[in-house]
């Protein structure tokens, strides 16, 4: 297994590959979570590339190679726009990817945890040259996910002042990127939802409740949808859970 540290373009990123791989080797992005890293996903990258599969491992906005040392209230205040800005920075790895020809089929998937997983959403609405996705612990649902993370600052004691009109224009970006808008923008693709129950930065029940309504759209190929949940599990991945979505994603590429 090579791990290469690689720059594509102004993204740090980690590349894993093996000597035998060439263009027609399918392809994951794997996406980090908010205050992680490239490297702490490396046991992702392992379990893919030996299943065949090349990955790309970069660093989101502020983090990482790119993190400006900003205490974690100034990376809240951020969030949405590293979440934006990741969704972005994926069409640049695929164009970077077919640039390098190191991606000749489309055989490409997208996953990611927490942050990552949230990325992962969106950029399945906006791409439809995604293949197949693994979101864990990620919320489908961009407008309601911000509306909870305030309520959660509130009762935390953090007064951030927001008026209704700044809400509503926040609101009106995250539904360009919000899918479960339009959950046919899934369009019948494999997709792998994991989820702690006990998940309180990342609700379960906001995630759940839109795969069941997810459910329709796979009437006709329901082993294409999968939703694993973890009844201990809070927001943290478990090693069971890492093994399956690695599984999904390589046999979804295959």
């Amino acid at each position: 297994m090579i791990v290469e540290k690689e720059m594509w373009g102004d993204i740090p990123l980690l590349h894993i590959h093996t000597e035998n791989m060439n263009e027609e080797t399918p392809v994951v992005i794997f996406l980090h979570g908010f205050m992680s890293a490239k490297e702490h996903n490396l046991h992702y990258a392992y379990q893919l590339v030996g299943k065949g599969v090349r990955v790309l491992l970069p660093d989101a906005k502020l983090h990482g190679d790119r993190s400006e040392d900003l205490s974690e209230m100034q990376m809240n205040l951020q969030f949405w726009d590293i979440v934006l800005n990741s969704i972005h920075e994926v069409e640049q790895l695929y164009n970077e990817l077919k640039n390098k020809q190191l991606l000749v089929n489309d055989k490409i998937g997208v996953a990611g945890t927490s942050m990552g997983g949230i990325v992962t959403s969106g950029c399945l609405k906006l791409y439809d040259w995604i293949k197949t996705a693994a979101v864990c612990m990620g919320a489908p649902g961009f407008i309601k996910l911000g509306e909870y993370q305030l309520q959660q600052l509130a009762n935390d004691g953090v007064n951030w002042s927001m008026s209704e009109e700044e809400v509503q224009q926040i609101n009106e970006l995250l539904a360009k990127y919000d899918i479960s808008l339009t959950p046919e923008k899934f369009a019948g693709r494999p997709v792998l939802f994991w989820h702690g129950e006990l998940d309180k930065t990342v609700p379960f029940k906001d995630t759940y409740h839109f795969y069941l309504t997810l459910c329709q759209y796979y009437e006709t190929n329901p082993e294409d949808l999968k939703f694993l949940a973890n009844k201990k599990a809070g927001h943290a991945v478990s090693r069971d859970g890492m093994l399956v979505a690695t599984e999904w994603l390589a046999e979804h590429l295959a």
